[in-house]
């Protein structure tokens, strides 16, 4: 739950294009004809207050099982959806939760005292780096 809420504030990238393969009718009643291609704003998606109640709070709540039920599974999209998604995902996600465990088992992970700015770039990055500090835990039996 950390990790998604942690990748729905600050998705590694913020955005992708797709061509319509048809026309695309909006609930408005405007219609994106076949051939256009469109923007997808992850970044705005994952910030939108319509589908996510205070957006810019950091809640892993958000992803308890309980709490995903009546969500569209378009409204958390860091890795893209459909068929053309990201291919290493599941690689990515194994990865972040086995370097995160490895990390808390040996170390106190604290943030830095000044908070980073978002910096936009092909992916999302933090203007300066991201900045933390790191103590040991004590030393543990062998």
């Amino acid at each position: 739950m950390c990790i998604k809420e942690s990748l729905r504030l600050h998705p590694p990238v913020t955005a992708v294009s797709r061509c319509c393969a048809q026309d695309v009718t909006l609930p408005d009643g405007r219609v994106i004809p076949k051939g256009v291609t469109c923007l997808i704003s992850i970044f705005g998606t994952h910030h939108n207050p319509s589908v996510w109640p205070d957006p810019e709070v950091y809640n892993p709540l958000r992803f308890d099982p309980e709490n995903t039920q009546d969500r569209s599974s378009l409204a958390f999209i860091p890795f893209s959806a459909g068929p053309r998604n990201c291919i290493g995902q599941t690689f990515a996600l194994t990865e972040m939760k086995v370097v995160l465990a490895l990390t808390l088992l040996r170390f106190r992970v604290l943030p830095d005292e000044e908070e980073p700015r978002r910096k936009p770039e092909l992916i999302l990055r933090a203007e300066g780096g991201l900045w933390l500090r790191v103590e040991p835990l004590s030393a543990r039996p062998q």
